[in-house]
């Protein structure tokens, strides 16, 4: 691809992924990384999985930091914007007129059953997402034994997800997980 075909290819599918997904970018993360790692190059999966945790580490709306990043190492500064512009550009708009729509049919009955069966559309894309970022980020057998043991402390209830992120950065920053 040429200097400017990238950044506008990458702007564009984040604007199409995020058009159609259910949940947020998370749901449609599997086709991101595959477009940006797979398909194109721009992004190796350590670089991947990076953007993803420094994404999840910060407040505020994470996804768009990340896709911020990814437009970022694509095309610098112009692409950047770009990338967070088209994530949450088409949806708030699609978001809004479908709400006014939504508000004016709100005694319908058709809205409990819509809501109902999108509820596990959403879970699913999600943790497929999930499973995407993990197998990303499971660069060698100790990163790999991390992300299955936060896993499974996740399972419990009521474990705060703060302690998994302080435990994984503490061992990363030690340089236990990278060999």
């Amino acid at each position: 691809m040429s200097d400017l075909s990238a950044p506008v290819a990458l702007t564009g599918h984040l604007a199409l992924l995020s058009s159609i997904s259910f949940g947020g970018i998370p749901s449609v993360l599997p086709d991101i990384r595959h477009y940006v790692v797979e398909a194109h190059g721009w992004l190796s999966d350590r670089d991947f999985a990076n953007f993803f945790a420094i994404a999840q580490a910060l407040p505020g709306p994470n996804m768009i930091l990340m896709m911020t990043l990814i437009g970022w190492k694509v095309g610098g500064v112009p692409t950047a914007v770009a990338s967070a512009l088209a994530t949450f550009g088409p949806p708030c708009t699609m978001y809004y007129v479908a709400y006014r729509l939504w508000d004016r049919f709100r005694d319908a009955p058709w809205q409990r059953i819509v809501r109902a069966g999108l509820v596990p559309v959403t879970i699913g894309l999600i943790i497929g997402g999930g499973t995407v970022v993990a197998r990303a980020a499971a660069t060698n057998w100790r990163s790999a034994a991390v992300s299955a043991a936060a896993a499974a402390v996740m399972l419990r209830p009521r474990t705060n997800p703060l302690w998994l992120l302080i435990a994984a950065g503490a061992l990363g920053g030690l340089g236990l997980l990278s060999r």
